[in-house]
């Protein structure tokens, strides 16, 4: 089984392989829903958002900075308040969400 795996990039927490245990305990599959084809917009977060990916590829390009973040499905991401960014989709999202 894979170990769960935690990174932090340019301000953006990623968690990979977390465990369905793990998602049950955070209520996850009881958040909204979200989700949209390939595109390309951006966004600015006004409050913390968690967001787990049941399906898709995006990268996300915080503004400012030249570099990404790239996630997928089987994530959970955190983006803090106040993040001004551009998302890049490859492959169609669907998520659930939360935001604090």
């Amino acid at each position: 089984m894979a170990l769960t795996k935690v990174e932090e990039k340019l301000g953006i927490k990623i968690e990979r392989n977390l465990p369905s245990l793990k998602l049950n305990e955070l209520g996850i599959f009881q958040w909204p829903k979200w989700g949209c084809p390939p595109s390309k917009f951006p966004w600015t977060y006004t409050a913390k958002e968690t967001c787990y990916l049941l399906e898709g590829k995006v990268k996300v390009y915080p503004d400012g900075s030249d570099e990404f973040v790239e996630f997928g499905a089987g994530d959970m991401v955190v983006f803090p308040k106040g993040m001004s960014c551009t998302w890049d989709v490859s492959e169609a999202v669907d998520k659930h969400y939360k935001f604090e």
